[in-house]
């Protein structure tokens, strides 16, 4: 197992909530050295964003934290004091990347400037995430994940019906937001060893969700249709959804001709029927064929139909519960849990990172040793000393 394929990169954390913070638990999983800079007191507010809180009564964890902020070590400074600023300034002469989620124009009036940064360090590479862009006529607007969700129309895809927009289940424009700034991070790092330069990355929770619009946003921008929230099927292809059986629900997706004349013969639906002579047709006519697919299913319970939908080479799956998926042997077997060791919590296990390395033989090469998130400055004695300018 290698350290990671950033392990030689050097990130400043600037960031709170969550889309920074997961932009830097990604640099971090992929081996970067990310140190985050908490204002002193009550640091990132996500500490308090509970519950469930876990460990003892004075020395309770967020479980909200410890989901985004692994590989990572943790100060304290107050950006307003000359000293602290003092300790910041010397990272970032060293470091490779400076991430920051503070208002527009926040970071220029503590004093960091792009002038003040590329003084400090030519190379340093910056991403900043706002909640509607740095510019524009709402530029300026703070971002929050679900008003992001509804302004950026992503709620108005989401729910049982066009009358019933609902919010993704998890804070999906955050990390979203977070994985298109690492993304830009990585990209403006690559132009760095071109150039020798470094630059800066701007991405927004507007933009994030705008950008996985995908054939949604093409459909209006092209065809001038409007999407509307369908519940649980999909609206450019039938059947492909969730169906009632005997004992719940299951999910299926009939994406090809052929998909569609080998699900009619495994469940004896006549394939040649006007009504779903194609894909357009069982679109245009989805209700009905939801409720004669359901007719069949509501003879078998789920496991029946599954094994029988498999044999037939249909893709299909059940509804996990959270719990069922970690729980999952699959799960576990692609790395999707870690084990790591909490200062005050003691071992816990945590989501894992979604990529896996290898090298050119096929021997897996993914880091597998990870920080547990930190407690508010743990590491701040130590970091003085190591930014200390006399150093």
């Amino acid at each position: 197992m290698s350290a990671g394929p950033l392990s030689d990169l050097f990130v400043i954390d600037l960031t709170r909530a969550l889309a920074g913070p997961h932009a830097g638990m990604m640099l971090g999983d992929l081996g970067a050295r990310v140190i985050k800079i908490e204002a002193p007191g009550g640091g990132d507010q996500t500490r308090d964003w509970g519950p469930p809180f876990v460990g003892e009564k004075d020395a309770e964890e967020s479980t909200y934290f410890l989901g985004c902020n692994r590989n990572k070590e943790s100060i304290t400074l107050d950006l307003k004091a000359e000293t602290d600023v003092a300790v910041l300034s010397s990272m970032l002469e060293q470091a490779d990347v400076l991430l920051e989620n503070f208002l527009p124009g926040t970071l220029e009036r503590l004093g960091f400037t792009d002038e003040r940064l590329t003084e400090l360090n030519p190379r340093l590479v910056t991403m900043s995430i706002s909640g509607f862009g740095h510019d524009g006529p709402e530029g300026g607007r703070a971002g929050y994940d679900q008003i992001a969700q509804g302004e950026a129309g992503l709620m108005s895809l989401t729910g049982s019906a066009p009358d019933d927009p609902q919010r993704v289940g998890v804070p999906i424009g955050d990390l979203l937001a977070g994985m298109y700034g690492a993304f830009g991070v990585l990209a403006s790092l690559l132009e760095r060893v071109r150039t020798g330069q470094g630059g800066r990355v701007r991405t927004s929770l507007l933009a994030s969700i705008v950008g996985v619009h995908a054939f949604q946003g093409s459909a209006w921008t092209v065809a001038g249709k409007v999407g509307a929230a369908a519940g649980n099927h999909h609206p450019s292809i039938a059947p492909y959804g969730l169906f009632k059986c005997r004992d719940g629900a299951i999910q299926i997706a009939v994406g090809s001709p052929r998909l569609w004349e080998k699900f009619c013969a495994a469940f004896g639906m006549d394939a040649a029927d006007a009504r779903f002579a194609d894909n357009a047709a069982r679109v245009d006519n989805r209700d009905v064929l939801i409720e004669k697919i359901e007719a069949v299913f509501a003879e078998r319970d789920a496991a029946e139909l599954l094994a029988a939908l498999d044999a037939a080479g249909i893709p299909a799956g059940k509804v996990r519960s959270l719990d069922e998926v970690y729980e999952w042997d699959q799960t576990r077997s692609q790395g999707l849990i870690i084990s790591t060791d909490h200062s005050t919590l003691g071992p816990i296990d945590l989501p894992g990172p979604p990529l896996r390395f290898f090298d050119g033989t096929g021997t897996e090469t993914t880091n597998i040793t990870h920080l547990a998130p930190p407690l508010l400055n743990e590491h701040g004695e130590a970091l003085r000393h190591e930014f200390a300018k006399e150093n």
